[in-house]
């Protein structure tokens, strides 16, 4: 499933965290691994150094390879110059990438982009899986993965997600945790109304169940489904740390409909806050 595996990096700490969960999923995939730095042209034109900014962009790019060389996974060295989420997304379709890993945040300052800001914005246009995680600093590094949470509910950009989610639950050997959140606050229904609370409830558990057999279908014997009430972001979160999740995979949009943003404000909290990584995964055109 991921032949390709984009690593933007800056040099920071929790750029350095994604190039060690993607020479994880690398190893289990026989995949290749494209380290890119990103110079940005808007910071550059003007300076005199730019020489020198450039050749520490190819050495951040390069210490990148020889780590990822150290895990023995195939690697290639990339430095471009642009504006660094479009550099990225071009430089994903140039080469047929088929997950970008990042960090969350990174170094800031006037020579160093924010890759806080360029990893939402990726997130947010990608056409491929993208995994954010933070820094090792910020938690504890949790590949290899044991225990997966793909949420749904059931539309489209959700299921989505689930693809991925069971090949990697397969491929890892690893639990598979399916959560559907009926969140009826939001939806503007009176928990006391039972004839719509039944609705919501069937339709959760006709997502979970798509879940589930897609999962026997692919051998993953290890699946686990819930079905909650109340606010599905504290839900996810609240789920990740009672079960010792290690990945969440989850669709970029949902029945909102909001084409190429987030699962409502949903998938955009929990990428922001997850105390482990998140793969988010938009529907194909």
């Amino acid at each position: 499933m991921f032949e390709n595996i984009l690593v933007p990096t800056d040099g920071s700490d929790c750029a350095q965290a994604a190039v060690g969960y993607a020479a994880d999923l690398a190893t289990r995939y026989d995949s290749r691994v494209h380290a890119l730095c990103v110079a940005d042209s808007r910071t550059l034109e003007n300076l005199p150094q730019y020489d020198q900014i450039t050749k520490e962009r190819e050495e951040v790019a390069e210490r990148a390879c020889n780590d990822l060389s150290e895990s023995g996974v195939a690697v290639e060295q990339a430095v471009r110059t642009g504006v660094p989420y479009e550099t990225i997304l071009r430089y994903a379709t140039e080469q047929d990438i088929d997950l970008i890993v990042m960090g969350t945040h990174g170094r800031t300052g006037v020579q160093r982009y924010l890759l806080g800001s360029v990893t939402e914005k990726v997130v947010r246009l990608s056409d491929v899986p993208v995994l954010t995680a933070k820094s090792e600093g910020d938690g504890e590094v949790t590949c290899p993965y044991t225990e997966i949470l793909v949420p749904t509910d059931g539309s489209e950009g959700a299921e989505a997600a689930v693809d991925p989610a069971v090949d990697i639950a397969h491929t890892y050997n690893a639990r598979l945790h399916t959560l559907s959140i009926i969140d009826t606050m939001a939806m503007g229904v009176d928990v006391r109304s039972g004839a719509i609370l039944e609705a919501l409830e069937e339709s959760a558990r006709s997502a979970v169940k798509t879940v589930e057999e897609q999962a026997a279908q692919a051998s993953v014997s290890a699946v686990e489904t819930e079905i909650e009430h109340g606010s599905p972001y504290r839900g996810i979160r609240s789920y990740v740390e009672e079960h010792d999740i290690d990945l969440v995979v989850m669709g970029t949009h949902g029945r909102s409909g909001i084409e190429r943003y987030l699962l409502g404000s949903v998938a955009e909290k929990t990428v922001r806050t997850s105390p482990v990584p998140v793969m988010t995964v938009r529907q194909p055109e």
